[in-house]
């Protein structure tokens, strides 16, 4: 879809009266792919190719306040909560007063009786007091990144001159409970902290994790993706977990939890399964029957189908050349999320765990398979392992509710 440039002077045009046929959500990367951290398997921080040119990945005002009204302005009606997601590279880099500016951005353009939620994942190396207490005032869930002790986090989440960052994340960790903001962690499972699912569990309890979603970590050549299906490779890098060891790891931590810390320590893939257990719609996009309700924002206004298609043609639109509504409802986007779906593989669809997985995402299907024009995901083996070694326990619980 090709966009006509036009006068940002000429935008209260655009926006007067554009909504989008389904509520959506935005995940907000005002620095761009720029990262104080060089993490070895970070997909996003290889972004900054997409824009050979440019020297500066910092949202500008003009583009902040652009976003902010479109994004609310393109809610339907009836529409009372409207979630901002920021993420980066690390948001934190754009410092406390874009953020503040961002707030009050909010606040004027909210349509009235609407609550305005915010959440930000970064890697908590940057938190100090004055973040501390703005987080807290203007009410954030955090993500904070951790993936295990140490030894393991520090194997691949290394600071630019190739240290580690865990004693820095932790100090963050402390800045979040001193002032008592709402935070969960997020821990990559990778081939190293993989296979060690006891001690990643108990050191994010000990940094005292209520809330866990462990997020395994498929990184294939840079632009696997962005090829037709038919010429992906399907390889990954050595930092990849393993699908089998995917699945060991969640079975172990499900063992460890079930036993010890049901309706105390909150794990999103845990309660994904269950509420599909409960018949419940799922809360995850990894596994929903469809997606291209959650779109990415990069730093200048350019809209992608998803956070992990970040690619050329992948691209969507820029809100400052038109409306956002028209973005997220073009055709394109609309076929993305509705091929999660239609081009699951035989394999899939004779499943008898696809009311649990649905595929999974779709940036991870590059197996290909013998005589199939579909792949299928990398982590199938790890997630059919999980689903059978979970289900007594799952169904268990799902009865005591």
């Amino acid at each position: 879809m090709t966009a006509q440039l036009i006068d940002v002077t000429d935008l209260n045009a655009l926006r007067m009266g554009v909504q989008t046929q389904q509520p959506f959500h935005l995940i907000i990367k005002p620095i761009g792919p720029v990262c104080n951290l060089d993490c070895d398997y970070c997909f996003y921080l290889d972004k900054e190719k997409l824009y050979p040119s440019r020297h500066s990945f910092r949202m500008t005002e003009e583009t902040l306040e652009t976003l902010i009204r479109q994004y609310i302005e393109a809610q339907p009606e009836g529409v009372q909560t409207v979630h901002f997601a920021w993420q980066g590279g690390e948001p934190t880099l754009m410092g406390v007063a874009f953020f503040r500016k961002a707030m009050a951005l909010q606040q004027q353009y909210a349509r009235e009786g609407m609550t305005i939620t915010n959440a930000m994942q970064t890697n908590g190396t940057l938190l100090d007091d004055e973040w501390g207490a703005f987080l807290k005032k203007q009410n954030f869930l955090i993500g904070i990144s951790v993936d295990g002790p140490m030894k393991l986090h520090d194997k691949l989440r290394k600071t630019k001159t190739g240290g580690g960052s865990f004693k820095q994340v932790v100090r963050g960790v402390e800045v979040l409970r001193r002032y008592k903001v709402e935070h969960n962690f997020l821990c990559v499972i990778n081939s190293l902290n993989g296979d060690h699912p006891e001690k990643v569990y108990s050191t994010l309890k000990k940094l005292g994790a209520e809330h866990i979603q462990f997020i395994p970590i498929v990184e294939h050549d840079e632009f696997e993706l962005s090829k037709p299906a038919g010429k992906r490779t399907g390889k990954v890098s050595a930092n990849s977990v393993a699908p089998l060891q995917f699945g060991k790891f969640l079975s172990a931590v499900f063992d460890l939890w079930y036993q010890q810390d049901v309706g105390k320590v909150f794990v999103r893939n845990f309660e994904e399964v269950l509420a599909k257990v409960l018949r419940e719609p799922s809360s995850m996009c990894v596994h929903a029957p469809e997606c291209g309700r959650n779109l990415a924002v990069e730093h200048d206004g350019s809209v992608f189908s998803c956070d992990h298609f970040v690619y050329p043609q992948f691209k969507q639109g820029n809100v400052m050349e038109q409306p956002l509504a028209e973005i997220v409802d073009v055709a394109s986007q609309v076929k993305f999320g509705q091929d999660k779906k239609s081009t699951l593989c035989d394999a899939c669809t004779s499943c008898e765990y696809l009311g649990l997985c649905h595929g999974g995402c779709p940036a991870h299907r590059i197996d290909r398979q013998a005589g199939e024009k579909h792949h299928l995901n990398y982590l199938c083996e790890g997630y059919k392992y999980f689903y059978r070694q979970s289900g007594q326990g799952m169904m268990q619980i799902a009865r005591s509710l």
